[in-house]
């Protein structure tokens, strides 16, 4: 079996269809799908002509779950990404995305450890199916990297002070759930 630090090879055949390099199978973009969400890095290359067609794909990917309902990016968004391809600032707009992903990750990842750190949280009955649900939810949000798992941990030069704020508005969050969590087993 290949290395999970490899990306898996994926070749695309002149009829179009998708073949697993690791298995030996062909494969659905749903599949594909599902190894991304399980944290594997994946490559989609033409076989004829070795070209790279990874992010065709994953742009596709992402289209037919928008279109099924599944909706992650809101309209403004997109507007602003086709608005991106015919401006001079293109070049700061994946920079841009890049960045906002590592800190959703890494706030995200921050706040799921200190939900586990809070005693009252954890001892109420359904804490663990409401954890559960939450990082499957990251994982979701994530394409399946959480930090620790191969994400980027973000800017490790950030001031103390910063970490200091993000922990007290984590904090703040979590105070909410609380509240909300109290109220609902009443």
């Amino acid at each position: 079996m290949a290395k999970a630090s490899q990306p898996l090879l994926i070749k695309r055949y002149a009829s179009r269809r998708l073949y697993n390099t690791e298995t030996s199978d062909y494969v659905t973009l749903e599949d594909i799908a599902t190894f991304i969400r399980d944290g594997r890095e994946v490559q989609i290359v033409d076989l004829k002509s070795g070209d790279d067609l990874t992010r065709q794909y994953l742009l596709q990917i992402i289209a037919e779950h928008e279109s099924r309902g599944e909706s992650v990016l809101p309209v403004n968004v997109l507007t602003d990404l086709v608005r991106s391809y015919t401006s001079q600032s293109m070049s700061v707009v994946p920079q841009f995305l890049a960045q906002s992903f590592e800190m959703l990750q890494s706030g995200q990842s921050k706040m799921m450890e200190n939900m586990g750190a809070i005693n009252p949280l954890t001892q109420m009955p359904g804490f663990e199916a409401m954890k559960t649900q939450q990082e499957a939810f990251m994982k979701a949000m994530t394409g399946g990297m959480m930090p620790g798992q191969g994400a980027p941990q973000g800017d490790q030069s950030r001031k103390s002070g910063d970490s200091a704020e993000d922990l007290s508005e984590i904090k703040a969050e979590l105070a909410a759930l609380q509240e909300k969590l109290s109220k609902l087993s009443k």
